[in-house]
């Protein structure tokens, strides 16, 4: 009896620290890192399709994990941002786009837009709050646009360590103020800053977000890669030497991360997630709202950042789960910015915020691609403007419903509804809204639902100067 005693406890001493280390390996939470690009288009790596762009450490990535195929954010910057860090819908946070109504001309048209919130409203939880509360350091490192003064910076708002920069890519500005380097290129300076995060905090579960300033006008790179893409014959419609270089720093970021992942043994307990904001700065000559100056193509998606057409909306999703995700994996379930605070929750198991969430968390279709989400639509809502040019537009004010391979939008103005089969016409040139009228109105009606359900509000009939004079000499003739 003794002897056996003896045996066990000898046992115990050699496999006891191991197997109580590999428990508390199994048990930790996965840190997670979301690397998010700027303006940069669903085709503008390779793995997407471009043959002109090299992004080696981007596609290496897709090798790796998961590239989600049908993935959307807002039109432009501000509004997926407030959505990704509340997970909410622009018509609950108010954010729209960016800065206020009178960027461009609405007075020339027929609506007048909803006016548009600049600072995401501090009754929200961001996601980083709780990812904090869950027992993570948070750490942000770029372009945050959701108010920068007081209160409103990422790090009164969760992050424990936050620097903010966007504007310039070099000679930039931070907040706070942090010293570099002369000539030194901001998305290398993000990259510096993220990967001694990830050095500082390897023993503990992080959340890191790397929003880069990258691919944003202006356009500018370092030389050297210029140089490389200057002899580079275009394909289609990339072929901007300076836009390819830029891209080339962002896909350099991507690779220092996943290179600092692998040298701290960190990569096997890391979800890594890269994508970008909005659709690429490009599309727009194809659309007849430019002549000419487009500075990369979405193609085959119509029309570019600023549109709510696919070239828009849709953007790359990669995500890298070693040991979960499967390697080169895609999934072709249509996704949308809101969705992602309900993945971080879930993987981090952190407490619900005070807000109402308009998403899904994602982890089931990272473990199974064939997996399905419980909703039956996602849905976009834009009660404003966005200029191009002198009475030139890259939309106006419209809502859109997607089901599945369908999507119907519908535009305030003139109340035209157009509905496209994403499956058979990704670039939406084939309106079916006459000969699909069932579906039509049924999705028109889900899509009021909804807007009714989240509290849409729609834009006002634009009382012109003339009409206004006119009113206004009435008004004065009844008081006589």
């Amino acid at each position: 009896m003794l002897r056996t005693i003896v045996v066990c406890w000898i046992v115990l001493l050699l496999l006891g620290p191991s197997s109580q280390a590999n428990q508390n390996q199994s048990v930790r939470q996965p840190n997670i890192i979301f690397v998010l690009a700027d303006d940069l288009g669903y085709t503008d790596v390779g793995c997407y399709g471009s043959q002109y762009y090299e992004t080696p450490n981007i596609d290496r990535l897709a090798t790796q994990g998961m590239r989600l195929l049908n993935h959307h954010h807002c039109q432009n910057c501000a509004p997926t941002r407030a959505a990704l860090m509340s997970g909410q819908y622009g018509a609950r946070t108010g954010v729209y786009t960016v800065g206020s109504i009178d960027r461009f001309n609405w007075q020339s048209r027929p609506l007048r837009p909803v006016d548009n919130v600049t600072d995401l409203p501090l009754d929200r939880d961001i996601i980083a709050r709780q990812m904090k509360a869950a027992g993570y350091v948070t750490g942000m490192f770029g372009k945050w646009h959701l108010g920068e003064k007081g209160d409103y910076h990422p790090s009164r708002r969760g992050f424990d360590e936050a620097i903010t920069s966007s504007g310039k890519h070099f000679d930039f500005v931070t907040n706070p103020k942090t010293e570099y380097a002369e000539g030194e290129y901001l998305a290398d300076f993000l990259t510096d800053r993220a990967v001694d995060f990830i050095a500082r905090h390897k023993d503990q579960p992080f959340f890191l977000y790397l929003p880069h300033f990258g691919v944003h006008s202006p356009y500018q790179a370092k030389q050297n890669w210029i140089d490389h893409f200057t002899p580079k014959p275009a394909v289609g419609g990339h072929h901007n030497a300076t836009y390819a270089a830029m891209i080339a720093s962002v896909d350099e970021s991507v690779g220092r991360i996943m290179k600092t992942l692998d040298e701290l043994n960190l990569d096997a307990n890391t979800v890594l997630i890269f994508s970008s904001d909005n659709g690429g700065v490009g599309g727009y000559v194809r659309e007849g709202i430019k002549e000419s100056g487009d500075v990369t193509d979405n193609a085959p998606l119509r029309s570019g950042k600023g549109s709510l057409y696919e070239g828009g909306t849709r953007v790359p999703l990669i995500v890298r789960w070693p040991g979960v995700v499967a390697a080169g994996s895609s999934c072709p379930t249509p996704t949308i910015h809101v969705d992602l605070f309900p993945t971080f929750s879930e993987l981090g198991t952190v407490p619900l915020p005070r807000q109402t969430l308009d998403g899904e968390s994602l982890v089931k279709l990272f473990r199974d691609s064939n997996a399905k989400l419980n909703r039956e639509a996602i849905y976009q809502h834009f009660p404003g403007y966005l200029g191009a040019g002198v009475n030139s537009w890259r939309t106006t004010p419209v809502s859109l419903i997607q089901q599945g391979d369908w999507k119907l939008m519908e535009f305030f103005e003139d109340s035209r509804v157009e509905l496209y089969n994403l499956k058979d016409d990704i670039g939406e040139v084939q309106n079916l809204a006459d000969k699909e009228q069932s579906r039509t109105e049924q999705m028109l009606a889900q899509l009021t639902k909804w807007r009714q359900e989240v509290g849409a509000p729609l834009p006002i009939a634009n009382e012109r100067p003339a009409e206004l004079k006119e009113k206004r000499t009435r008004n004065r003739q009844s008081t006589k």
